[in-house]
């Protein structure tokens, strides 16, 4: 699937799940099989980066690459000139918007956190979240919490494996009430009416600004759906912000956050939104993990003289 899927807002609403037709409620495991496996060892992998909040690990895992080309047909931002002269700017080159998948695995105490659930392999990207979650240590059953910050595909298409089976069967998958009551409006229009009620008995809806888990608060982050979350991890005075869709590319739409997002549902409050993080973004202390930034979506904005700029914490990302 093309990452056209998201130029409605109806159909957006789980739209990387159409075909999963008989998914089973939840993976059972087989007779005398514990329910949590064992951790796996900790393996060194391109696709695992490790990520200190205060005291708390946490690990950025890479899933795949959504890449859109910039042209009337495919890019969501319509002023297509523009953009292209921005990238090139920026030292893109081949006149692509490469939008890398990333969700983030947070161990909060007896908590097994993941923050989004990548495309499952869907819209053109490799699929790696359950390999890069092994390679991180820690297995499928072992994830106690998926906190979702959207429905689109790309971020809930890795909660069913190919043969339908939840891939986090132990798991308790958390939205915003908003999200999640938008998302049962539109299953059926996105002919995700299985996978809901896949996941339905795992659901469990939040108040929008709700905490979570000892350590993780949702964000609401308002105009990219109805009920956009990002989620803040705190350790002591150290804090991370998870910003899901509120931005896409950390060069588009960090440096022009003006310019409208075709893949937005509100686009003054998506604009406003973005305006938001960048000003609190260079006067605060948190940190930025920009899910769709590239790999390992870690660092803070800095302030130039016509706007701002992506400043990636590690010396040797893009």
């Amino acid at each position: 699937m093309t990452p056209l899927f998201k130029t409605t807002a109806a159909s957006l609403v789980l739209a990387a799940m159409i075909g999963v037709a008989g998914c089973s409620p939840e993976a059972q495991p087989a007779a005398g099989e514990p329910a949590q496996a064992a951790a796996a060892p900790v393996t060194v992998s391109p696709d695992v980066s490790a990520v200190r909040i205060g005291t708390l690990e946490a690990t950025a895992l890479r899933d795949g690459t959504i890449n859109v080309p910039v042209t009337d047909k495919m890019s969501p931002w319509a002023n297509v000139a523009e953009v292209t002269a921005l990238l090139t700017s920026a030292s893109v080159t081949d006149n692509t918007v490469h939008l890398p998948i990333q969700p983030l695995l947070v161990r909060d105490g007896e908590r097994v956190v993941l923050i989004d659930a990548g495309a499952g392999g869907q819209m053109g990207t490799e699929g790696k979240l359950i390999a890069s979650l092994r390679a991180a240590g820690v297995e499928p059953g072992q994830v106690t919490d998926v906190l979702i910050s959207h429905a689109h595909g790309d971020h809930v298409g890795g909660l069913v494996g190919a043969d339908g089976r939840l891939n986090f069967p132990n798991a308790v998958i958390r939205m915003s009430a908003p999200e999640w009551a938008a998302a049962r409006a539109g299953a059926d229009a996105a002919g995700a009416g299985a996978l809901l009620a896949a996941i339905s008995p795992k659901v469990e809806p939040f108040v929008p600004g709700a905490q979570v888990t000892p350590s993780i608060k949702a964000v609401p982050l308002a105009g990219h759906t109805p009920g956009h979350s990002g989620y803040e991890i705190a350790s002591g005075d150290d804090r991370l912000l998870y910003i899901g869709d509120a931005m896409h590319s950390s060069i588009i739409s960090v440096q022009r956050p003006e310019w409208t997002n075709g893949w937005d549902s509100d686009n003054a409050k998506a604009v406003a939104t973005r305006q938001d993080l960048l000003e609190r973004g260079v006067t605060g202390t948190r940190r930025i993990y920009g899910v769709h930034f590239p790999f390992p979506g870690v660092g803070r904005f800095q302030r130039v003289d016509d706007g701002f700029v992506w400043i990636p914490e590690s010396p040797d990302q893009p």
